[in-house]
């Protein structure tokens, strides 16, 4: 393989990581391999589990960016490679399809209803990316993504077979709070670039009623208090019921 092949290839590998929005998903990927080893899961479950939620998200992101790619290019946005035409559409789109294929049996070897609470986001996901998430019900699929996490995690096993119990309504209405900040926390960066796009998402409105500050210093507070919040449910009542 010529260099200037590999080269190429490299860049467009960076190009759809950038596109993936591999923050975001790292972290929530993170957030779900630590709590399945304060379960005391297998060091390998944690990692499948954590795995599956990767390709998850890693899928969304792209989906988001392909979405958004008209109203990007319209606000001119930095950091969006589909928008500016540096990323083809279908290499996004490819990468997309191919993260969904590896994130079904990642999910599935978890446990049949473990995958159906991790796969359950999909659809969550897509709404809010070609439906909601310029509206000010852009928290919905957010906050329900991270409210059905515990259940992947309480049902969560390895090799795909039925496991554990109903996860406790204390650690899925902790989590799903932790879901509407994280909601929150993503979009402040993202305020100006999103009104010059003509978007009402809830952070902007909030914002543009109290002021970015303000905006900032609540969501930082109840950000604190949600992440507690889950923290004293997972120590006290427990991860399943």
């Amino acid at each position: 393989m010529s260099d200037a092949v590999t080269t190429r290839r490299t860049g467009r590998g960076l190009l759809l990581a950038r596109s993936a929005h591999p923050k975001q998903a790292l972290f929530f990927a993170a957030l779900v391999g630590v709590l399945a080893a304060a379960d005391g899961r297998a060091t390998r479950e944690c990692l499948v589990a954590a795995g599956a939620v990767l390709a998850v998200q890693l899928s969304l992101g792209l989906d988001n960016d392909l979405a958004d790619a008209q109203h990007d290019y319209r606000a001119q946005t930095p950091g969006k490679p589909v928008a500016s035409g540096a990323l083809p559409t279908e290499s996004a789109s490819y990468a997309m399809y191919v993260l969904i294929l590896l994130a079904i049996p990642l999910a599935a070897f978890n446990g049949s209803i473990a995958a159906v609470a991790l796969l359950v986001t999909l659809p969550l996901g897509w709404l809010h990316n070609h439906w909601l998430h310029r509206t000010a019900f852009s928290f919905v699929a957010w906050t329900l993504t991270f409210a059905v996490a515990p259940a992947f995690l309480a049902y969560g096993g390895w090799g795909g077979k039925l496991h554990g119990d109903a996860p406790t309504w204390a650690v899925t209405g902790a989590a799903a709070a932790v879901g509407f900040c994280w909601h929150l926390v993503t979009t402040l960066g993202d305020l100006v670039a999103d009104n010059k796009a003509g978007a009402r998402n809830l952070p902007l409105r909030l914002a543009l009623r109290i002021g970015a500050p303000r905006l900032l210093l609540v969501t930082i507070l109840l950000s604190g208090l949600a992440v507690a919040g889950l923290v004293a449910a997972v120590l006290g009542t427990g991860l399943r019921q």
